[in-house]
């Protein structure tokens, strides 16, 4: 990832909603930058991570495919 901007925290509203889908386990088509593209794909949410200064959403699609996205690379809402 080094090719990202610098880490932009994002606000806790947001972050106590992603807590909240990963203690539901909640499925939620998910949009993201990931380089020079835009990706989707609907996820499992799982657990947030946080490492070196930045925060991750750890999901996975229905076929069990594991996806680290960083929390301010997420374009799409969640439904809380």
């Amino acid at each position: 990832m080094s090719d990202l901007k610098p880490y932009k925290p994002i606000d806790c509203a947001h972050h106590d909603g992603y807590e909240l889908a990963c203690m539901r386990r909640a499925i939620h088509a998910f949009r993201w930058h990931e380089q020079d593209q835009i990706l989707s794909e609907t996820l499992r949410c799982l657990d947030l991570e946080y490492k070196d200064g930045e925060e991750f959403l750890l999901a996975e699609n229905r076929a069990g495919k594991a996806y680290r996205i960083r929390l301010d690379q997420i374009i799409s809402s969640l439904p809380y």
